[in-house]
């Protein structure tokens, strides 16, 4: 007993440490890569601390880097067989370049492994779409594939505004910070530059004064404090459509009165005028002058004088009972 209990609480073999060492070190290189790549100091900060990121990067180094005879010999077996595991082989033979894809975009506000996520799929799609007899590259013809689906992926959420509907839009989300630094290093100012920016991106300048106002301010919430020391929100401040309660009640008091002036007009008829008023002049589902003619035995026509018989009778009864109603008599 004293024996297996020492086994069971023994530490991690030498082996096994360096085993984990080499896979924690491997991520933290390929985040070093990517972000080398990206360009950007920053990239490091925000992203370092994600667990689920660490441990994903670890998991993708699990798959070797095909050569380029590999595959071509697979793609060409997909492309005659469209095996599921073919495809997975080339899939996953390529996420670490999806990797270094996403670190070109981790300056907008979206989270690194939703990024890496679309660009797997825009990789799933360029490995189905793939031709091997061509002589290129799966990464050089997937590349576009994975930076479409990435792209489409910032700009639905980006902003709860929809940021860029045509190719042109789209464009200018993505390059007018780039071309309006190049103007600011060449001393020219926002504000000279928009005719350069629209007329060098192919847009409309009411076009890049939008997108410059949208990318210089994150949504803000409607039920955000407006002052750190008050539960006012934003909400409480926006103008109203309704009508003012007062109007409101009155409205609701008028039509429960007028409702119970029509009952008691509808006590007053009798025969063929009881019919017309009920299924026409006050159901919530009118019939047709037709309808009612058909179902009670006489002519539309005969149908379209009772109804007039009874809305003037609907009239005086009004002006007599209840002057104060007499525009609504008139309607």
């Amino acid at each position: 007993m004293t024996k297996e209990r020492n086994n069971s609480t023994s530490p991690p073999s030498k082996a096994k440490k360096n085993k984990a060492s080499k896979a924690k070190k491997g991520s933290a290189a390929l985040i070093t890569k990517s972000a080398t790549h990206s360009g950007r100091k920053t990239a490091l900060t925000p992203l370092s601390p994600d667990p689920l990121l660490q441990t994903y990067l670890r998991e993708i180094q699990k798959y070797s880097i095909l050569s380029k005879e590999e595959e071509h010999k697979l793609a060409v077996e997909y492309l005659k067989t469209q095996d599921r595991e073919t495809l997975q082989k080339l899939v996953t033979a390529n996420l670490r370049f999806v990797v270094k894809i996403a670190f070109e975009y981790v300056h907008y506000r979206v989270k690194l492994l939703d990024l890496i996520q679309e660009g797997n799929m825009g990789l799933v799609k360029a490995v189905q779409e793939f031709d091997p007899y061509k002589d290129v590259r799966l990464t050089t013809y997937a590349v576009w594939w994975i930076r479409s689906y990435i792209q489409e992926a910032i700009l639905k959420n980006y902003s709860l505004v929809k940021m860029g509907t045509t190719q042109a839009q789209k464009r200018l989300f993505y390059h007018l910070r780039k071309e309006q630094k190049k103007l600011e290093q060449e001393g020219i100012s926002l504000s000279q530059g928009v005719k350069l920016l629209a007329k060098k991106l192919d847009v409309k300048e009411k076009e890049v004064e939008e997108m410059s106002q949208r990318l210089a301010h994150n949504d803000v919430s409607l039920n955000t404090p407006m002052n750190h020391d008050e539960k006012s929100e934003r909400l409480n401040y926006l103008p109203s459509h309704q009508p003012p309660a007062d109007i409101t009640l009155g409205e609701a008091e008028q039509e429960t009165l007028f409702k119970k002036i029509l009952k008691q007009f509808g006590e007053t008829l009798e025969g063929r005028e009881k019919v017309v008023f009920y299924d026409r002049l006050v159901s919530e589902n009118p019939m047709t002058l037709q309808e009612i003619g058909e179902k009670y035995k006489f002519t539309k026509e005969r149908a379209r004088q009772i109804e007039e018989q009874v809305k003037d009778k609907l009239k005086k009864y009004m002006q007599e009972n209840y002057p104060d109603f007499d525009v609504l008599a008139n309607s």
